[in-house]
């Protein structure tokens, strides 16, 4: 993992915000990965069920990297845009970034993602993307 210098959030509203608890952490203040994973699975279906007009499954996790750790306190900032629509999937990039010490505020890129949703219907069955709006 490579250090970073302090960036600026994208300027657009994310699709999550949550504040990294410590039942979210190892015993180190570490958050743990699973949980960061977590949360971008739900920031990355938001996008997906709202262009599907209905219920999306995540069929795959196409690349995950962790770039920077999440600490304990850190307010964790999830935006996430629909790169690809296929006929029945979307596949949703997710970057994530922390902010961290209001002392001295400090804003990383810590963790990014590419996942793929398909849309189902009620009986969870592949079904096909309605067109644009």
């Amino acid at each position: 993992m490579d250090k970073q210098e302090s960036i600026t959030l994208p300027q657009r509203q994310p699709t999550l915000r949550v504040v990294a608890m410590p039942s979210d952490c190892s015993y180190t203040g570490d958050v743990f990965g699973g949980w960061v994973m977590a949360q971008v699975d739900i920031a990355g279906s938001i996008p997906a069920l709202n262009r599907s007009k209905g219920r999306v499954a995540t069929v795959a996790v196409n690349c995950f990297q962790f770039r920077q750790p999440l600490l304990m306190g850190d307010l964790v900032s999830f935006y996430a845009d629909i790169v690809k629509v296929g006929k029945t999937s979307i596949t949703v990039n997710v970057e994530v970034y922390a902010q961290r010490d209001p002392a001295k505020p400090v804003c990383i890129k810590v963790t990014e993602a590419t996942l793929t949703y398909v849309a189902v219907s009620d009986d969870r069955k592949p079904r096909h993307v309605p067109p644009a709006d």
